[in-house]
């Protein structure tokens, strides 16, 4: 067996340095570029200091003019605009569930979407108090995705998903006016809030902005990950492969890129079909080749196998291959540039959701309805595509890993039980993990999640956290692009164990497991929340308690903003590695990094000094072991 080698930031960027060099060849753009175009960005903006909410201004806050003309400050200017970013980070993320609670109530045994793990539907069934003695498995579907639905506008009460937290913790959130309620009246109440003439209080704004992301992550988010689960089944840990040497000169590469699994599971059944694979070899090509980028990557990699061509910041490398017949793409974090990128290569950019509308794409529209017949319609575009390619643009850099994904909360519970020699039976609970950490071969966990962003050097911030903090036996759970960078780098090869303290080490060896476990996609940091859950009730603490932290280090859309809320809420301390345009209040950063510990137990901490950060993940952890006494 060859020696184990991570993957440097560095390989990464001489691979990309390539690529844009057949970029430039053909007069394509890149995000590299764009970022030279619009440095410096604007100050005022960074800050969180400029409204545009009402038509009297723009106002912007100086020394000059320290109030706005409706006489709001900046702390109530910046307040406003935090709480309008996450509102729509939660308005996205809750969309996403929406879409998968209403794809399960079109499910049917003979459809194109059929229910693949009946047990999870009968236990949230069972959780939601639904009676299931003697049902068919698709009445009940239907039910429960009604139900579903129904926690969007529901009219009185707060969020189902809430009673699985420790006992107590809701009943609190409720006296703190934190608990959410219609997970789409929060988002709505928060933009009301956020209106001309309304909230302009620091510390209102702050409790609204938790509440509404509490409505994402033990709302929107977890059915999203819940209903997946039903659907598609609950991921098991799986063998992939990560970087864009996994597409393939010799095969039809489609590249599937957003979050929503249903248009992607069946772009993946289409790709396996006799009739496709035969069409193929017609055109010239092997076969067919799926691979993916950002969550929808992580999607069909911890379901299916399929390989990750990579994370968000390259979406346009996929296309700069020149081997690309087709971008396939759902809804959220998607460039508008591939577009006109793909226009330079022969590759197809096709849209299907009226969400996400783009100029220079093939609108095919997919739904729940016709998805066979849709998926079927993409993969043969794709297809017949390949022989539009052009051999002088193809260069696929020869970078990959080997990663072992799919590690759901009910697989960490079922590989963890070969930690301990317990003579209690403790299989089905955290209780081997709780045993590892009390007693000192872990000392704790870090759930690392996000983006990539063009202010932090792509990729760094989360290998470097990664590695300290295993080599420090912190145990990582990962999510997102954030999973995906650990997945490139090799972190997620379970001979990644050699790189971690004697402790940690011991525990990959015992559980073959690598250390940094893959979680899923950005909806998913709902396990996360669940399994902090787990974690409190059986150790007899409450969340803010554990030795647990959560890390945004390369963040940057709104449903970041939006799960960072909610993992706080929750009571995990957060680290972020980018600020969140607040620095223009001085109460805003209060609230946000010390006000609210008063109510969760738990608060943010920025820090853009990479190094620096990791240091205080870990010595928070530490505190938290002393202060429970371990």
């Amino acid at each position: 067996m060859s020696e184990f080698k991570l993957t440097t930031v560095e390989e990464f960027e001489a691979a990309t340095n390539r690529l844009l060099e057949t970029g430039a060849k053909v007069g394509a753009d890149s995000w590299q570029m764009r970022v030279k175009n619009q440095t410096p960005h604007c100050k005022f903006g960074e800050q969180g200091i400029c409204c545009r909410i009402c038509a009297m201004g723009p106002c912007r806050i100086t020394a000059k003019a320290p109030r706005g003309i409706c006489g709001c400050d900046a702390h109530g200017i910046v307040g406003r605009n935090y709480l309008k970013f996450t509102a729509g980070g939660a308005a996205t993320h809750s969309d996403h569930g929406r879409e998968i609670c209403n794809t399960l109530y079109h499910s049917k045994p003979d459809g194109a979407y059929r229910v693949k793990d009946p047990d999870k539907l009968i236990r949230i069934a069972k959780e939601w108090g639904v009676e299931t003695e003697g049902k068919d498995i698709y009445d009940l579907a239907h039910e429960v995705a009604y139900m579903g639905l129904e926690e969007y506008g529901k009219v009185f009460g707060y969020q189902r998903f809430l009673d699985r937290m420790p006992a107590g913790q809701k009943e609190k959130l409720i006296e703190l006016e934190l608990a959410p309620r219609a997970i789409d009246r929060e988002v709505s109440s928060s933009l009301h809030t956020a209106h001309m003439g309304c909230s302009s209080l620091p510390e209102q704004l702050v409790r609204q902005s938790l509440r509404c992301g509490m409505a994402d992550g033990w709302g929107g988010s977890m059915a999203g990950t819940e209903f997946s689960d039903v659907l598609f089944g609950t991921p098991k840990p799986i063998e992939t492969e990560a970087n864009l040497g996994v597409m393939k000169e010799e095969d039809v590469n489609i590249v599937v890129h957003g979050h929503d699994p249903s248009l992607s599971e069946k772009i993946c059944d289409w790709a396996e079909d006799p009739e496709m694979i035969a069409l193929a070899k017609s055109v010239g090509a092997k076969g067919i080749t799926i691979s993916g980028v950002c969550c929808t990557s992580n999607e069909v990699a911890m379901r299916r196998g399929i390989p990750m061509a990579g994370n968000f910041l390259q979406q346009e490398n996929v296309v700069l291959t020149g081997a690309c017949e087709a971008i396939v793409v759902d809804v959220q974090c998607i460039f508008p540039a591939l577009g006109p990128l793909s226009k330079c290569f022969h590759t197809k950019f096709v849209t299907t959701s009226p969400i996400a509308r783009m100029p220079d794409s093939e609108f095919i529209r997919f739904d729940a309805e016709t998805a066979d017949e849709k998926a079927k319609a993409i993969v043969k575009l794709a297809v017949e595509n390949f022989k539009n390619r052009k051999p002088e643009l193809v260069h696929i850099p020869q970078l990959k890993q080997k990663a072992t994904v799919g590690y759901s909360l009910e697989a960490i519970v079922k590989v963890l039980d070969n930690v301990t020699n317990s003579q209690v039976d403790v299989t089905g609970t955290t209780k081997p993990l709780l045993e590892c950490v009390t007693s000192g071969v872990i000392r704790g966990a870090v759930a690392m999640v996000g983006c990539n962003n063009p202010k932090v050097r792509p990729d760094t911030a989360h290998i470097d956290l990664m590695k300290k903090l295993i080599a420090n036996d912190i145990i990582i759970v990962a999510s997102g692009c954030a999973a995906q960078a650990a997945a490139k780098a090799g972190l997620m090869d379970k001979r990644a164990k050699d790189l971690c303290g004697a402790g940690l080490k011991r525990v990959c060896e015992l559980a073959d497991i690598p250390p940094v476990l893959h979680m899923g996609s950005c909806v998913d940091i709902s396990r996360m929340m669940v399994l902090v859950a787990e974690l409190a009730k059986d150790s007899g603490l409450q969340i803010n308690q554990l030795p647990v932290v959560g890390c945004a280090p390369e963040w940057m859309s709104e449903k970041a903003v939006s799960i960072g809320n909610y993992v706080v809420a929750t009571g995990l301390d957060t680290f972020l590695g980018v600020d969140p345009y607040v620095a223009g209040s001085t109460e805003m950063q209060y609230w946000l990094t010390e006000g609210v510990r008063q109510w969760t137990g738990s608060a943010y901490t920025v820090e853009t000094d990479i190094d620096k950060l990791v240091d205080k993940m870990i010595e928070r952890i530490e505190q938290k072991r002393e202060a429970i006494g371990i």
